[in-house]
């Protein structure tokens, strides 16, 4: 009989509560591994603690002691994602000659956007804030010096980047991380295996450390984030809302680029008016976004040389004019100036904050762009280009504004030498197209995680490389973003106006950077107090104060950017919260091994022969479509397979891994459930014959597998099998782990995964079947399975659907039947890839009430 519990641990020292639900005693006489004639409940006990009663043998009394067992891993999900050639990280162990390649790359995709601030930086915060002295001349340029060091150098690139989660950067890779090391996530995700397979570093690395106040720290805070609701509720809306700015920024970005390089004909050619610009640039960025379709390494091999030449420009500029000028603009590196530009504009000087923070503008697509290339090639880039080149760029602007303060509304093509202007002016208009697209491939990247989970609607994802997975084109985004972009360069062409909305954009996905980084210094790299508190101090605090001079700007057209925003938190609200009613109704509707017994091998209806495969969304349990089927058709095939479509992270799956089974039911059921993987460059629209060749052809493989097993653990020893059973580890802590956990053993052992999920669910009592008996029994499956492939392959698809009670609140009713329902009847099936060939078709639709 099994006991529930508290109990006080003292693996670490630090007093490690072990949380009662996931905490089981279990005596003598009860087999732990019995859970497993129920699918439901093995499954969803694969992420709890087990601890089992076992033979002391250095007791006289015969009593039995409490012995800890390792985490249950179900072998079937596990080998899900064991492919042979799973790339963990694309750009580990790169030598110096690839280095260098991948760099060049990336100043292509990642560092475009900051690159091209001197565009615009010093205009807008002049248009703000006009010259007066050479003294508001080396105030703004001091702010802009610092705000470079502190926000691109200091935060991002020596701290942020290093919070990715597994290379993949953003809001939802910061997300992410905390949720598996806490369980805090409120989305209805995949198995929770899958995150700790894909993890470098699993749970019991935390708890296996040496006690120490942050340790105990950051157990605190991890219990208060699992029991405290409003605190899950809380990140999440942070997620929603930081990735909501994400987008914006991918639409603010081309409109200030290219509207900025463009507006440089207006210096050299009078009779180009602003209406000329923007259908010059409105020209441009049609161009660029259809350009975008062709991948980020192809485009960067292309873009990263470009792009270079940019910042070697942008370097030579500044030291020319800084010789020619005036060299003592020098003395902003000291940030007196900053203290005297404040006491002399005051008012001015805070509103003019918000030009400051453009020069940083890019920040965050160093972390979002992060699963396109290493930590390291993005560091090598900045360190020794990307920083000396702006800031040499800006001290020359300075210069020449030290002699030509009429200029600061166009500053940056006023300081161009007269001889080298076009070449410029060529060049500024690349880098500014450049700088386009390194914000679209960030919203790609967060669209991407937001899509996997379940945050955002399905859209169509197109991988561009073989090599790395991370480099994917959007479509329906893409052309989104130049819509809206457009939309935005010929309302507002005014640059200090799109300058306000983008220091919003920018300004709002900082500061939830700051408050996720914060949490995972103190929950997960358990970073001593006081430098965390620096970090919060500097950079959230400073954030804080550039925030606060945007907002004095908001009726200056800052508006429309948050109109925006709103819409894209609401769209993501709104589908998330679908999603999860959704997923819960589906979860408690599903249909109990009790009920499957009680119907009996014919499942209450008549057994025809034929195969039948059922595709559905759930990833564990029966699905309670499938009671539909057997209530609404006449007859159900004599052989059913629920098939669930897998992602994996390789390029491509071999045809003899494709499948891996499991027998859901008793034998005489005949049901099965697959797992059909399709890697991120595999085509899904296979052809059906093919697929179901193999598909047969692995089932045969994995029944004949799992009869060779049953019959080589009838010849155990009863007595040898429970010595077996009773081997531990003692750990230098005192912890005593189980060595002959079955499933872990399975789960090691990767060299033959379909033997792998063969062991999930054998009947103990399988092992007294006689030989003979097995033998047979073997023959008559494999008869029956051939006798219903010759009888033919039909495919049930079942599509539920959610609607609110009559008696639930109206905003209920119109988020759901309206709102999420119009999304979802808008968005991509996860069955879009299959082409079933339509005689042979059976879809089945059900409404759920919520």
């Amino acid at each position: 009989m099994a006991e529930e519990v508290g109990l006080e641990s003292g693996d670490n020292g630090g007093g490690f509560s072990v949380d009662p639900i996931e905490s089981r005693w279990v005596f003598q006489e009860e087999d732990v591994l019995d859970d497993e004639c129920d699918e439901d409940e093995y499954l969803d006990g694969y992420d709890s603690r087990r601890y089992t009663m076992l033979d002391s043998e250095d007791e006289d009394d015969g009593e039995p002691r409490l012995v800890r067992t390792g985490a249950q891993i179900d072998p079937f999900d596990a080998e899900a994602l064991e492919v042979s050639g799973t790339q963990r990280n694309d750009d580990e162990n790169l030598g110096v000659g690839r280095s260098i390649f991948v760099a060049i790359q990336t100043l292509g995709v990642v560092f475009g956007d900051v690159g091209t601030s001197p565009l615009y930086t010093f205009s807008v915060i002049f248009r703000k804030a006009p010259i007066d002295g050479n003294e508001d001349i080396l105030g703004a340029l001091s702010i802009v010096l610092y705000t470079l060091i502190i926000f691109p150098l200091l935060k991002y690139v020596l701290v942020v980047l290093w919070a990715n989660d597994g290379g993949e950067g953003g809001t939802f890779a910061l997300y992410s991380l905390i949720c598996r090391h806490a369980k805090v996530s409120l989305l209805p995700n995949q198995l929770p295996s899958d995150a700790r397979i894909l993890s470098d570093t699993p749970m019991s690395k935390f708890r296996l450390k040496v006690p120490t106040p942050e340790l105990e720290r950051s157990i605190k805070i991890k219990q208060k984030l699992e029991t405290s609701l409003t605190l899950k509720k809380l990140l999440l809306t942070l997620v929603l809302a930081g990735t909501s700015m994400v987008v914006a920024n991918g639409v603010v970005t081309p409109a200030i680029s290219v509207i900025s390089s463009v507006g440089g004909l207006k210096v050299k050619i009078d009779a180009i008016n602003q209406d000329e610009v923007v259908m010059i640039s409105v020209a441009c960025l049609v161009i660029l976004f259809s350009l975008q379709k062709y991948g980020t390494s192809k485009m960067g091999l292309v873009v990263g040389p470009a792009l270079f030449i940019w910042f070697c420009s942008l370097a030579g500029t500044g030291i020319y004019n800084l010789f020619k000028y005036d060299s003592s603009v020098l003395r902003a590196f000291n940030p007196i100036y900053i203290y005297h530009f404040f006491e002399r504009n005051s008012t001015k000087a805070w509103y003019s904050l918000g030009g400051c923070l453009l020069c940083a503008t890019g920040s965050e697509a160093m972390f979002a762009d992060l699963c396109y290339f290493s930590v390291q090639s993005v560091q090598l880039t900045f360190f020794f280009l990307v920083l000396p080149s702006l800031l040499l760029g800006y001290l020359g602007q300075a210069a020449y504004l030290m002699e030509n303060r009429a200029d600061a509304g166009e500053v940056f093509y006023s300081s161009i030498p007269s001889g080298v202007f076009w070449p410029m002016f060529l060049i500024a208009n690349i880098a500014a197209m450049i700088a386009s697209r390194t914000m679209t491939t960030a919203t790609f990247s967060c669209m991407k995680q937001s899509i996997a989970l379940g945050c955002f609607p399905r859209l169509k994802i197109i991988h561009t490389s073989r090599k790395f997975m991370g480099q994917i084109y959007i479509p329906v985004i893409n052309w989104f973003l130049l819509a809206v972009s457009l939309v935005l360069v010929c309302s507002i062409s005014n640059i200090e106006e799109i300058g306000n909305a983008y220091g919003i954009a920018e300004l709002g996905v900082m500061m939830m950077t700051s408050i996720f980084v914060t949490l995972i210094m103190l929950l997960i790299w358990q970073t001593h107090i006081i430098k965390v508190l620096i970090f919060v101090t500097v950079f959230l605090g400073l954030e804080l104060t550039f925030f606060s001079s945007v907002l004095l700007s908001m009726p200056d057209g800052s508006w429309i950017i948050l109109v925006f925003v709103i819409s894209m938190f609401l769209i993501m609200c709104v589908w998330t919260y679908g999603s999860k009613l959704k997923y819960e109704t589906e979860v408690k509707q599903k249909l109990s091994m009790d009920l499957m017994r009680q119907l009996g091998c014919s499942l209450g209806t008549v057994r025809a022969p034929g195969i039948g495969l059922v595709y559905n969304e759930l990833a564990k349990g029966i699905p309670s479509i499938f009671g539909h089927f057997l209530t609404t058709l006449p007859a159900i095939h004599s052989l059913i397979i629920f098939v669930c479509i897998k992602n994996v992270p390789v390029p491509a799956v071999p045809q003899s891994e494709r499948f891996l089974f499991r027998r859901v039911c008793p034998r005489s059921y005949h049901m099965f459930r697959c797992i059909a993987r399709y890697g991120y460059k595999d085509v899904a629209k296979e052809n059906k014959q093919v697929f179901e060749q193999i598909l047969i052809e692995s089932l045969e493989k994995y029944i004949r597998q799992e009869a060779q097993e049953r019959s080589l653990e009838s010849d155990r020893d009863d007595s040898d099998s429970e010595d077996e059973r009773s081997r531990v580890l003692v750990a230098p802590n005192g912890s005593v782990y189980s060595l002959s956990v079955p499933l872990l053993a399975n789960y090691n052992n990767t060299s033959n995964p379909i033997s792998v999920a063969s062991t999930s669910e054998v009947s103990p009592a399988s092992s007294n079947i006689p030989a003979f008996d097995a033998e047979q029994s073997l023959e008559r499956e494999l008869s029956l399975m051939r006798m219903a492939k010759e009888s033919g392959i039909g495919y049930l698809l079942g599509h539920g659907n959610i609607r609110a009670r009559k008696d639930s609140w109206f905003i209920k009713k119109l988020v759901v039947n309206y709102f999420y329902a119009f999304l979802r009847k808008n968005c991509r099936r996860e069955t879009a890839n299959l082409t079933v060939p339509h005689t042979r078709l059976i879809q089945v639709g059900m409404t759920y009430m919520v």
